[in-house]
């Protein structure tokens, strides 16, 4: 089948664009810059990219004709608190426009369960989005997901972050709430399952586990499969936005999301019953079963796609294709070079940085300076990093965003998204007289900037001289 993949580099999109080359289709992924699509090179070979920005109005050029299924994995929420409804609608709507020159059969919408009256503005905005895509003209099938468990979801690192930071946790009352987790696998396996099925045409689906839990459980039993303890404490007192922030504070999660998140879950979300797993012979997975797959892939290190590398995560909404030229004017750097041993080892080290390696030298400082930037509203040190030896363009690193990772040419090239008065640039670059070159490039945003990259001077002389010694040490 020749399948349109939306979202192709989020959670969802990157897990089941796997499944869908593996049961041999043709894949067209849709991706708002390529050169941050998160797919690794050997996949790129077995797919089609098709730049588009659903946000903008249509672009009806090399337009991908005759889908027979098309994904609609799209959402906004973690882009603002207060407009992301408008964007989604927004994208919706042009997403019909461009299926209605592509002849698509079906398309597949991965929405949020919407079974209660009283809905939060996130699962309001996943109705009104659902009904703008049955307008379309082809046609649709909507699944209906609560919390999706498995590893690198936003779900599951919150809980994860949560139970292993804090022991004993003070909480508000929205932790009684019940919701319907689901593992990822399932999501993946209705997904896969109602292409091209007419008996799912034009209808929407609940699907979920078979476990129906408050959040304070989903935190115990996360704690009982990890084997700790936990102890949870509800209070009564604390309002939406001392919610968010804590959320912001402990977790991986930002503040956007934090903010949407804790204003759904208020809303109980249980699925309503239906003959979908049945149809589709799915074996719905527990929770403690989702968590103990998680781990099983975590310790393995093999996590295909984390919400963190998504730029949602970050604090730019840009097309990174804007950052990849370092600028050489009105910019201030910090240059150093040192002789190489061993390529491929200094290149391994070079691949390994950040997340729980650390940045070679002055550790506690960066920690300090994820630390101060997170009390900014900037993102901190809490991304880490996805695999601990693996790059893709566009990953989430630390505070960084990777622009270009590219082995072959020894080169790894940084932006910075933590606060900052200006833009700063990190490259690491093997010549070919086997010289590492170590950049820092700082474009500052007036006497504010200048003064800010003056006043780190002495700590950038420690810093990285030390990160780059370091660095080229083989043993």
């Amino acid at each position: 089948m020749r399948i349109l993949l939306t979202g192709a580099n989020g959670y969802v999109g990157r897990r089941l664009l796997p499944e869908l080359l593996q049961a041999g289709h043709e894949i067209i992924c849709c991706v708002r810059d390529y050169n941050r699509s998160g797919i690794d090179q050997e996949t790129l070979k077995l797919v089609h990219i098709w730049e588009v920005d659903f946000l903008n109005e249509p672009n009806y050029e090399a337009l991908p004709q005759n889908i027979d299924v098309a994904y609609y994995l799209i959402h906004s929420m973690t882009s603002s608190t207060t407009a992301f409804d408008a964007m989604e609608a927004k994208t919706a709507a042009n997403f019909n426009l461009y299926m209605q020159r592509m002849n698509t059969k079906q398309v597949v919408y991965l929405s949020g369960i919407i079974n209660d009256n009283q809905l939060s503005k996130h699962l309001q905005s996943r109705k009104n989005v659902e009904k703008i895509l049955y307008q379309g003209t082809y046609n649709l099938t909507v699944l209906r997901a609560g919390i999706i468990v498995g590893s690198g979801s936003s779900s599951f690192e919150i809980i994860r972050d949560l139970c292993e930071k804090l022991p004993v946790m003070i909480t508000p009352r929205w932790v009684l709430t019940k919701t319907h987790p689901i593992a990822i696998r399932n999501v993946i396996q209705y997904l896969m399952g109602v292409m091209l099925r007419e008996t799912c045409y034009n209808q929407s689906f609940d699907i979920a586990g078979p476990d129906i839990l408050s959040y304070k459980q989903m935190l115990q039993l996360y704690a009982k499969t990890r084997g700790f303890k936990n102890w949870i404490i509800t209070v009564p007192v604390m309002t939406p936005k001392l919610s968010s922030y804590w959320l912001y504070f402990v977790t991986s999660t930002s503040y956007k999301l934090a903010m949407n998140l804790v204003d759904s879950m208020k809303i109980e979300v249980i699925a309503k019953k239906n003959d979908l797993q049945e149809l589709l012979q799915i074996t719905p997975i527990s929770y403690v079963e989702a968590i103990q797959l998680a781990f099983l892939k975590i310790e393995q290190n093999l996590v295909i796609s984390s919400w963190k590398d998504s730029l949602i995560s970050g604090r730019f909404r840009k097309n990174l294709t804007e950052f990849i030229q370092v600028p050489q004017y009105g910019c201030l750097t910090d240059h150093k070079t040192i002789k190489v041993k061993n390529i491929n080892k200094t290149l391994d080290n070079i691949w390994s940085i950040g997340g729980s390696k650390g940045w070679y030298y002055g550790n506690w400082m960066w920690k300090i300076r994820g630390f101060l930037d997170k009390l900014a509203g900037g993102v901190g040190l809490r991304r880490g990093r996805t695999h601990p030896t693996h790059i893709d363009n566009g990953d989430a690193l630390d505070f960084w965003r990777v622009l270009l990772a590219d082995r072959e040419k020894k080169r790894l090239l940084l932006f910075a998204e933590m606060r900052l008065p200006g833009e700063a640039w990190l490259e690491f670059r093997i010549d070919e007289n086997q010289v590492l070159h170590q950049i820092a490039t700082f474009r500052p945003k007036g006497l504010l900037g200048r003064l800010y990259w003056y006043s780190l001077v002495p700590f950038h002389f420690f810093i990285f001289g030390g990160m780059i010694r370091n660095i080229v040490k083989t043993e």
